[in-house]
């Protein structure tokens, strides 16, 4: 496809497609930062798309989504963690990028 001028149009990306069978599986995990630092979860699991190293404001798709206990995830009701919304630079430093928990699930 070209414009007036000859020229290349780039098509605009669609978004991820949602997956509501893989987050809700997602959702009955253990929270993977509890079980892999030895945490005591007290807490739902959600599900969390990663945020680190993500260079656009477009959301991973669905299936890039880890288990994170409320603690670890929003931090509003369980507040003994460090929650990856409230803190992000703090939680990238005590667990790492969020991404790289993706590949364990």
């Amino acid at each position: 496809m070209s414009n007036l001028l000859k020229q290349k149009v780039r098509q605009k990306r669609g978004k991820p497609t949602k997956n509501l069978k893989w987050l809700n599986y997602v959702r009955t995990l253990e929270c993977v930062i509890c079980s892999t630092f030895g945490e005591h979860q007290i807490s739902r699991t959600q599900a969390h798309h990663p945020i680190h190293d993500r260079y656009s404001f477009r959301k991973r798709d669905d299936c890039d989504a880890i288990p994170l206990c409320e603690g670890h995830h929003q931090g509003n009701f369980d507040t003994s963690k460090i929650a990856i919304h409230r803190e992000p630079e703090r939680w990238y430093e005590a667990y790492g990028s969020d991404w790289s928990y993706s590949q364990q699930i």
